[in-house]
Order: structure tokens, then C-alpha cells, then sequence
């Protein structure tokens, strides 16, 4: 088994900035894509950003420029690095991991989340 313990949420100012982190554990052989999902309420989650196992990356229109997500291979950790947060960016934060156990065996794991919330 895999889990993805993530921190780093909580209250903020608009303006403000945030670092999420998500440390996976467990039975691993390696990581591909890494990722952050975000979901509002009364709507539907959607993806912020993705890093691959080599360091590409990609985000969501609403979040570039002031989003950036970074990777520790070494930790097995994804960070995302939130600046000049808007009230629209409070949701809850899920960390998302393409897992290996094995060469041939993968598993999609989920995090638990994170609440963000920016006050206006």
C-alpha cells in the first residue's frame, strides 16, 4: 500500500502565499507524474498543476504565474508553492501520485486533502 500525507493548508489573506506538501510512503519503487487537484464547493475537482518524474510541468490557465509545484524524487515529496492567492483559489487541495511498486505494477493513489482558504 501507498499513502500521500499532505500539509501546509489553512487560512490566508488574498495576496497571500501558502506551501502545500505531500510526502508519499509505503511500498514504492518509483513515482511518475505527480500532481495537485483542487475542489470547490458545489463543483467539480479540477487539475492546478502536474510534474513529471523528470521535472515537467504544467498548469491550469487560472493558477500560472503565481502556482509552482516542485518535486524531491530523493523524499518522495511534491510541493506546491502558492503566491498572490485569491479568494477563487480557496478549496480543498488533493495530492495525486502515479505510484510503482514494481517495474510492471502501478497504482494511482489519492491524498486525503487539504482545506485552503483566502480571505477577501
Amino acid at each position: 500500500q501507498v499513502q500521500l500525507v499532505e500539509s501546509g493548508g489553512g487560512l490566508v489573506q488574498a495576496g497571500g502565499s501558502l506551501r502545500l506538501s505531500c510526502a508519499a510512503s509505503g511500498n514504492i519503487f518509483s513515482i511518475g507524474t505527480m500532481g495537485w487537484y483542487r475542489q470547490a464547493p458545489a463543483k467539480q475537482r479540477e487539475l492546478v498543476a502536474t510534474i513529471t518524474s523528470g521535472g515537467s510541468t504544467n498548469y491550469a490557465d487560472s493558477v500560472k504565474g503565481r502556482f509552482t509545484i516542485s518535486r524531491d524524487n530523493a523524499k518522495n515529496t511534491v510541493y506546491l508553492q502558492m503566491n498572490s492567492l485569491k479568494p477563487e483559489d480557496t478549496a480543498v487541495y488533493y495530492c495525486n501520485a502515479l505510484t510503482f511498486s514494481s517495474p510492471w505494477k502501478h497504482l494511482e493513489v489519492w491524498g486525503q486533502g487539504t482545506l485552503v482558504t483566502v480571505s477577501s
